[in-house]
């Protein structure tokens, strides 16, 4: 048997371009090498973005909806910020993961776990011709598609064959913890973004009823200070008296600008080919988008009936990626460089300038984007172009210039 497309990966991205693929009509096998549900290290905050790229009528098993946020700078100067509309919502990932995958099927995927994938082969003796792929699995089975997607996390072994470059790789670390009662209710509704000692960093907490997602994220490289902070966080919030249900951590991965998104008729997408926001590093919605965008252009080129119309249809997939996704990741590297050498300047502008709370509420909700308001509004433009020379100009000072915390 052929399969029109294999998804590897039963993740977000792997989910939905698993369902894009089978909505269309296709035969489509999803394979995931763990059993489901299974955790995942991540905050599990739903965005606007992240809900638009939804299935139809797909109910988000939300833990908390929150309303309100509380942002400090390494513990101090600390202001909470409310709205009357939900901002962002937040889940588990076991069960998000498993309804998107559900849905994956419920549209026509058939789903294998326990199925660890050790590489794929598009020459060679297991190949039988130029509009096959072989994907080959750690027991020695071999499937044959027509078109495959690499949606298997950001250690990819599909990114690695497609040969996907990375530019921008952070540690994250994670504790689950449960509450009593009385510290889940000071919690409901509000989440906490601090910024963090590091450069780059800021950790966070996420209500989701009786267990808040305590966490931090840093630039990989030293792990032991990343640790630290998260210790210091949970200490001062009061929280250290808590025995954490899961404590783990996870590694980010951002791609560079030239990185492939394909190589034959194999796409990546999501963490597999390292797309996220560089400067949160929130990966849900660009897996979602991205995902569902491979699945679309999967089935293109599964239909393609030669290599060269195979490689005009991943060049499309690519196009698709870089316009939208890639345009958002390049104003975030930007933050994310600013955010690193003056982060009291990002705290002092979202807690004391009306104008920006609001525009951090409308990207939350997904009534616009971060590369939407540098591209639609003047003021907006002309402020990051002013960072950017500012960054520049401080890079270039002299030593004995200000440092980052006094920023």
């Amino acid at each position: 048997m052929v399969w029109d497309v294999v998804v590897v990966g039963a993740g977000p991205g792997g989910a939905s371009a698993a369902r894009a693929a089978a909505e269309a009509g296709r035969r489509v096998l999803l394979l995931e090498k763990a059993e489901l549900p299974r955790y995942k290290t991540c905050g599990g905050g739903i965005i606007g973005p992240s809900r638009d790229a939804l299935p139809p009528g797909f109910e988000l098993p939300l833990r908390d909806r929150v309303h309100a946020v509380t942002f400090s700078l390494n513990g101090r100067l600390a202001r909470t910020r409310r709205s009357k509309r939900m901002l962002f919502g937040l889940v588990n990932r076991p069960e998000f993961d498993q309804r998107l995958v559900e849905a994956a099927v419920k549209a026509g995927a058939e789903l294998r776990t326990g199925t660890t994938v050790s590489r794929v082969e598009q020459h060679g003796p297991a190949v039988p011709d130029r509009r096959t792929v072989a994907v080959v699995l750690a027991g020695g089975e071999t499937l044959l598609a027509r078109a495959v997607v690499g949606a298997d996390g950001s250690a990819s072994r599909i990114g690695a064959h497609v040969g996907v470059r990375l530019g921008q790789v952070d540690l994250g670390l994670e504790a689950e913890i449960p509450v009593p009662p009385g510290v889940a209710a000071e919690w409901k509704g509000r989440a906490l973004i601090d910024w963090g000692p590091l450069p780059g960093s800021y950790g966070w907490v996420f209500p989701k009823g009786d267990t808040l997602t305590v966490g931090v994220i840093s630039a990989r490289g030293d792990g032991a200070a990343t640790k630290r902070y998260l210790e210091e966080l949970v200490s001062r919030l009061g929280l250290s008296g808590f025995e954490p249900a899961i404590s783990s951590g996870h590694l980010t991965r951002c791609r560079t600008d030239d990185s492939p998104l394909s190589r034959g008729r194999v796409l990546v997408c999501g963490d597999a080919a390292g797309l996220l926001e560089p400067w949160t590093r929130e990966g849900i919605s660009f897996a979602l988008r991205s995902g569902r965008l491979a699945g679309q252009w999967a089935v293109r080129i599964a239909e393609a009936a030669d290599a060269v119309d195979a490689r005009r249809q991943a060049l499309n997939y690519t196009f698709a990626v870089k316009s939208g996704l890639g345009v958002e990741m390049g104003v975030g590297r930007r933050l994310l460089a600013a955010f690193s050498h003056r982060p009291g300047l990002l705290h002092a502008t979202l807690v004391g300038v009306r104008p920006a709370w609001a525009l951090f509420a409308r990207i939350t909700r997904g009534s616009t984007t971060l590369a939407g308001i540098v591209r639609t509004h003047p003021v907006a433009r002309r402020t990051l172009a002013a960072l950017d020379r500012t960054l520049a100009r401080d890079q270039g000072a002299a030593p004995g210039s200000p440092d980052r915390a006094g920023s």
